[in-house]
């Protein structure tokens, strides 16, 4: 995994317990079920790609990536720079994400003169702009998309390897 960089798995009901049914099958059932899930995990990170609007959220949006795993899961962030001032993008990934205030905020830019304050919009609280709601606006066709994949895999398996 990148340095620095942050990593949302989708979530589901029974996922644990499915995981460990998972270990009683060949290690090939496994492998198919992570073929599976990146596959998944590459359409969520469109989504979430395509779901950023300003600059620097756009900026922030080329590092996400989906990860290689049993369950579907995206990771943005890393100590790629993404700035032309070299900044790397896990020191912007939750600003452009929530926003901020104080020195980082949109509505100081009075308080520290000029445009030089405001790097970030104001912030939002909980509310995110857009990584974690695309995220979470995918969760439910991911899993049923991972449930029917884990469904495929299992019957395969249980016919001995061959669909």
């Amino acid at each position: 995994m990148a340095k620095n960089a942050f990593t949302v798995r989708i979530t589901a009901v029974g996922l644990r317990e499915t995981l460990a049914a998972f270990r009683a099958l060949p290690k090939d059932a496994s492998a198919e079920l992570r073929d599976a899930a990146q596959e998944i995990s590459r359409l969520v990170a469109s989504v979430a790609k395509s779901s950023a609007g300003d600059p620097q959220s756009q900026a922030v949006a080329a590092t996400v990536r989906p990860v290689r795993d049993r369950v579907p899961a995206v990771q943005a962030g890393g100590s790629q720079r993404i700035t032309s001032q070299g900044i790397p993008a896990y020191r912007l990934l939750f600003g452009s994400e929530f926003g901020a205030e104080g020195r980082y905020g949109w509505y100081a830019a009075s308080k520290y003169g000029g445009s030089a304050g405001r790097q970030f919009s104001g912030h939002t609280g909980t509310a995110g702009r857009w990584f974690f709601p695309s995220v979470e606006r995918t969760n439910v066709p991911a899993m049923k998309a991972w449930n029917d994949a884990v469904d495929r895999i299992v019957r395969k398996f249980e016919r001995g390897g061959s669909i």
